[in-house]
This record gives C-alpha cells, structure tokens and sequence, in this order.
C-alpha cells in the first residue's frame, strides 16, 4: 500500500506579518499536480508571490511563497495538499512512487432550507458551507413575495462527515449560528446523481446571451478582460524541453489558470519560476514538455497551446450584466477541466461583491453548459433594478469583476 512521506508538506510560517509564507511540497510527480495544488492554495484565498518548480519526472520539488490570512487553517491546508500529492512506497530500502488511482466521484448532499430574507443572506450561508469545507455543485434559490427563501444546495464533503449523524448536526448548528431564529426548516439528505441533473432544469442561456458570452473575438478592451498577456515558446534552449515564458497581469488564480490549461493539454512542467512585480505583472519561465517526454515542436500544436493561453489569461471568468425586463441578469461563467473541477469559491466571491453593494439577489442558480466543445459553469443571479438604488449596472460589473480578479 501506498504510503506518503511526513515530510511530503512543510509549511514554514512567516514570523512577521508582511513576510510570506513558505510552502514546500516534496514528493511523487504527477501530470497535473501543481494545478491541483494550485487550486487548494486558491480555495484557501492565499496570494502566491512566487513559485519555484522542479521535477524529474518521476519526482518533483515545489516551493510556493504565499500571504495567508489572519484566520487561514494551516493545518487544514497541509492535510489537503498532503491528499492532493501521490503516494510512495517503500521495499528493501527503495522508495518508489505509485500514481495515485483516479478518485471515486464525491457523494452529493441537498441541503435544504427555509427562512426569512435579509440582506447579505446568500453570502453568509455561502461563507457558512466553505467554512464547513462544503463545495457547492448546484444551487437553486428563491424568494417569495411575502419575504421568505427556499435555498436549494447540492454540496460535496471533503471532510465526508455528511452523511454522518454528528456531521448533520454540525451542519445544522453552524447554519442555525449564521441564520438565526429566522430559519423555519433545515433538511440534508443524501442524493443520486440522477437528481443532481434533474435539479439544474432548463437551460437559462440563450444563443445570443452564449454567443456574446464566449465570443473568442472579444475585444480586447472589454471592461471584463485584463492586459493582454505574452505568450512565447523557444526550441533552442533545451535539448528535450521547450521554455513556454509568459509575461501578464497578475489576478486572483493566475498560477491555477495556466497549470489547469496545461494538464488539459497533458503537458507536464520539468521546471518553472515564477515571479510577481508590483503586485501587478508577473513573470514566468516554464521548460515543458508532452506526456510522450518530447518537445512542442509541431507549430499548429503551438499554436494552439499559446491561442488558448492567452484567452485564459485575458479572459479567465466571463462576467455579463443584462436587463430583462424589471430584473438585472447577472452571469458568470467559469471554465471547467477536464476532470471535471473548475474554479474554487466563484459563487462566494459573487456574493460577497453583491453584499459590499447592499444589492438583494431574488433568485440564483448554478448550470453547466458544453460551448464550443468546453464545458462551463454559469452561475445566474437575478436582482431587482429598483433594489439597485443608485448603484449602476456598470457598478455592479465592476465590482463582481474586481472581487473574482483581486487578492485585495
């Protein structure tokens, strides 16, 4: 049996306030291992400041420099990123590395609950499930006219205590602490993956809202884009590697972004260094090469790796605001890996925006849609445009698009 190294994690924290972090990771490499790594570093909410990669390809060593927060769980962040790492074993003194076998799907939950509205509701039962390591799947919120919410979640447990009796009643305690006595009911259950498709009903993106929405021809100076990034790639450096350097403006989840687009291309990292500069530019070096050990020589194979980079860093979320009728629409879209994982904590961060502005949200949903053969989730919320006040529309996109791209 597999086992994993103590050491595989260590976290060296910073002893003054504005000092990052240390994070080193030592252990078996894997095709797409710094994105899953990456992406527990963004669900975390810590900021990389640079990034050191190095591998063999059978084994790898990774240093990140991050800023936590005052109440990040550091020990709850080593035992995912020590989950997230392939495990080793070891006979007669040699410690060889296993792959780790693909993972069983999660079981899903519907958490259901009814109660009185109030503002920045959604947002603090969001925080409340992520406080609870509770991953939303799907999501169907609606409010009455006479003021009362019936929220539909269907979660994933990382701590997979859900289904237990003692999990239930966390879950129940820690909602009940944030709604208060206006909550009415509180219902978990256990679901098939049949009603988790039910639940996302009839598609709410129309072909025009889609084609608007994933129109690889966007300009450039969309409100909802950033800088766009350069992308270069040189054959003459490395024998058997090719150096991918990429220069663009940092965000929020820029590191996961690239290594995401790099495993859904299967493209491993050899080596790689990562820096930022002004919190405002950031730098990268990567030596890459296919699964099959070999360069990226083919020109329409590079074409088509830098193409995708630099839509995914000019255009790493959608975000798209539309009147319909008396309601506003607001979409976001987040683009989905081939395993199925797309960006950690969207909904919470749409939330939150939602709630710096003081604006109601009537109803929200969450779909997946396949679009020009990738797969997307689109998160839809609907708010009243006399609740705005006078917040403009503009407002409200500006704010969503800042709080999904921005550390701060």
């Amino acid at each position: 049996m597999g086992i994993l190294l103590d050491d595989a994690v260590l976290i060296r924290q910073s002893e003054k306030e504005e000092e990052p972090t240390v994070i080193t990771v030592n252990c078996p490499d894997k095709t797409g291992l710094g994105s899953d790594l990456c992406r527990i570093i963004l669900f975390f909410g810590l900021t990389l400041v640079r990034t050191d990669v190095s591998t063999d390809g059978k084994w790898c060593y990774i240093v990140l420099w991050v800023v936590g927060r005052q109440n990040t769980r550091w020990g709850l962040l080593k035992k995912r990123l020590m989950e997230a790492c392939p495990s080793s074993s070891l006979a007669s003194g040699i410690l060889y590395y296993t792959q780790l076998q693909p993972p069983k799907p999660p079981h899903v939950f519907l958490l259901k609950f009814c109660c009185h509205d109030r503002p920045g509701l959604l947002h603090d039962v969001t925080e409340a499930l992520c406080e609870l390591e509770l991953t939303i799947k799907r999501v169907k919120v609606s409010t009455t006219p006479d003021g009362k919410v019936m929220d539909l979640f269907f979660v994933t447990d990382a701590r997979e205590l859900l289904h237990t009796t003692k999990g239930k009643e966390d879950t129940y305690d820690h909602l009940k602490g944030v709604i208060g006595d206006t909550m009415m009911s509180c219902e978990i259950e256990m679901v098939g993956p049949e009603i988790t498709a039910c639940c996302q009903g009839t598609s709410f993106l129309s072909d025009a809202v889609a084609q608007g929405m994933f129109n690889v021809d966007q300009p450039r100076d969309d409100s909802t884009a950033l800088q766009w990034p350069s992308v270069t790639m040189d054959n003459s450096l490395s024998q058997s590697h090719t150096l991918l350097q990429l220069v663009c403006q940092d965000h929020k989840g820029l590191l996961y972004d690239v290594m995401r687009t790099l495993k859904d291309y299967n493209i491993q990292i050899s080596y790689g260094r990562i820096t930022t500069k002004e919190n405002t530019k950031c730098e990268m070096d990567l030596f890459i090469m296919q699964a099959d050990g070999k360069k990226i020589v083919d020109p329409s194979k590079q074409d088509g790796l830098k193409s995708r980079l630099e839509m995914e860093l000019s255009r790493p979320l959608r975000v798209s605001l539309i009147s319909r009728g008396p309601d506003t629409e607001l979409l976001v879209a987040n683009p989905v890996e081939l395993s199925g994982k797309g960006r950690p904590l969207v909904f919470y961060d749409i939330t939150l925006a939602l709630k710096m502005l003081d604006t109601p949200i009537f109803s929200a949903e969450i779909g997946r849609y396949v679009i020009r053969d990738r797969e997307w989730e689109v998160y839809r919320v609907l708010l009243d445009e006399g609740d705005l006040g006078c917040v403009s529309k503009e407002k409200v996109e500006e704010t969503v698009w800042k709080m999904l791209m921005s550390w701060k």
